[in-house]
């Protein structure tokens, strides 16, 4: 089977264009082209006037090995690699492997423990998903914060409430990423998913998945505790001054031995992490970013990054990346784009608010939304105590409780009031899609003045490359806090943290990824390291 990348084709190419573009590239006869098949579809908008589809094929030719050769010097035409999956040999313990936390990198953890044989134990702290969701729309519709059920905490992590991005720049040589998507369509997403380049589920689908891939885990031998909170974790000394782990308290008063343990929190588990800071394990406090939400029209946003071709639909609604390096250092970005979406309320403390975006499958709400937000680092923290990033979150998303008028509405302002240091007093035209609501605010005390200082340069650099990002009556939404984790769970090579053996920090919480796509990949590779770790100890 061989591989060819850069087929390019008009956007309303005819069906018989593809394999006729396939037999050109090659230089063979209709005839020997045996079969074929896409393997990603993009498309090139760069001329709006003739937006391109974008192809990358597998073909089965007759006589490969000399059409191979005879493309030689093309680097388009290569062979194409084995993305199958194959489980490392494992030597079950005689304790089973827990994981903490049902997110993507818990789940895929524990699917790759369950098919390995290892019967894993997944805790989480929130609810299944169903009832997690009942419990979300009651912050979105009633203003009733549960802290232990929202956005944040519960079955399918907080990408369950999210564009469900599908896509990743990591570097993925064994194609863990092709297991992850595989798993999903089986799990009942759409099978374009494995075909087009920047794939999506939205937030419905996603509901619907993560249920199917429990019910998997469970016939393989998992077990699922919902509502089960650690609280501690039980260490010995070991050798060298490290640790080793021996158990975790939950909140019910059980005590779980275990000695195997995937550390799969997610972002916004606070007090797990003062646990382990307070027990010793090693944190290192990392960079993350902080700004806003920012909301136009989801045709301003098609207009201008799809011309004349707006509308057509192969290519759905526009999404758009940007970023400013501002002259005070700093560098401004958009952050988690959502087309045909909604802002979200996403806070998981009482007191505190914080933002994010959602869309569904179809992303055909009346607003795209982003993340506008700017890079900060450890030397911005209150202090250089491991867990400050967390404390200036705090800090941030309490200025924002307050300024929306304590019940969870959230401060908004309009563009053209930001750019001229005026408080908004009234919204324009575009309706805030944020719930329970949004009250005019003046945003620029909600954030340091270097943040701001850059947001005001870069949005009108962002308006020159994208017509009417900066109208004065584009909507801002704050605060949004939670792009990354604060805070990085240093691990060794092998995935264990670097002072206490049988831990095993994974996923986003750990600082190891960010986004659905990484973080279940981070999660096949932990419970590889997982199932390694326990063979050495079996025949140890």
């Amino acid at each position: 089977m061989l591989r060819i990348s850069e087929i390019k084709l008009p956007l309303d190419h005819e069906a018989d264009a593809l394999p006729a573009a396939i037999t050109a590239r090659l230089g063979i006869r209709a005839e020997d082209l045996l079969s074929w098949s896409v393997w990603k579809r993009a498309h090139d908008a760069r001329r709006k006037s003739a937006i391109l589809k974008v192809y990358i094929v597998d073909a089965e030719v007759r006589g490969e090995a000399a059409v191979l050769a005879r493309c030689a010097g093309d680097r388009h035409v290569t062979r194409t690699p084995d993305t199958s999956y194959t489980p490392p040999p494992v030597r079950p313990g005689k304790l089973r492997p827990v994981v903490i936390g049902a997110g993507p990198c818990g789940l895929f953890a524990g699917l790759i423990l369950a098919e390995m044989g290892l019967k894993p134990i997944i805790l989480d702290r929130g609810k299944v998903v169903r009832k997690r969701t009942k419990d979300t729309w009651g912050l979105w519709r009633r203003s009733e914060l549960n802290p232990e059920s929202n956005v944040q905490y519960g079955e399918g992590g907080a990408g369950t409430f999210s564009d469900g991005k599908l896509y990743s720049q990591i570097k993925d040589p064994r194609f863990l990423g092709r297991k992850v998507l595989t798993e999903f369509v089986a799990a009942g997403a759409p099978p374009e998913i494995l075909t087009e380049a920047h794939p999506h589920i939205g937030t419905f689908r996603l509901v619907t998945m993560v249920e199917s891939l429990r019910a998997k885990i469970e016939a393989l031998g998992g077990e699922y505790r919902f509502q089960h909170r650690v609280t501690d974790f039980e260490l010995e000394r070991a050798s060298g001054g490290a640790y080793r782990l021996r158990g975790l308290h939950l909140h019910t008063g059980e005590f779980l031995e275990a000695d195997h343990v995937v550390l799969a929190i997610g972002h916004s588990s606070r007090d797990t992490f003062r646990v382990l800071h307070d027990r010793g394990v090693h944190i290192e406090a990392k960079p993350f970013s902080i700004g806003f939400r920012i909301e136009h029209p989801q045709s301003w946003i098609d207009k201008a990054m799809f011309g004349p071709c707006a509308g057509h639909p192969d290519l759905g609604a526009a999404a758009y990346s940007l970023s400013h390096h501002a002259k005070n250092g700093r560098t401004a970005y958009s952050f988690c784009m959502c087309p045909g979406g909604t802002v979200v309320a996403a806070a998981s403390e009482p007191g505190h608010l914080v933002t994010n975006g959602m869309s569904q499958y179809s992303r055909n709400e009346r607003n795209a939304n982003a993340g506008f937000v700017v890079g900060i680092t450890p030397a911005d923290f209150p202090s250089p105590h491991p867990l400050a990033g967390i404390e200036l979150q705090r800090q941030l998303e309490a200025r924002a409780f307050a300024a929306g008028g304590r019940d969870y509405f959230a401060p908004g302002q309009r563009v053209g009031d930001f750019l001229s240091g005026l408080a908004s007093t009234t919204l324009g035209p575009v309706t805030p899609s944020y719930r329970p609501g949004v009250r005019p605010a003046d945003l620029s005390q909600l954030m340091p003045d270097y943040v701001i200082e850059a947001m005001r340069e870069a949005l009108p650099v962002f308006g020159r490359k994208i017509p009417r990002y900066d109208d004065p009556d584009a909507l801002l939404t704050g605060v949004e806090t939670r792009t990354s984790s604060p805070i990085r769970i240093t691990r060794g090579a092998d995935f264990q943290s670097l002072n206490v053996r049988g831990l095993f920090p994974a996923g986003e919480g750990a600082g190891y990824a960010g986004g659905i796509l990484s973080a279940g990949v981070d999660g096949i590779k932990v419970a590889e390291a997982v199932a390694r770790a326990m063979s050495i100890a079996a025949v140890a």
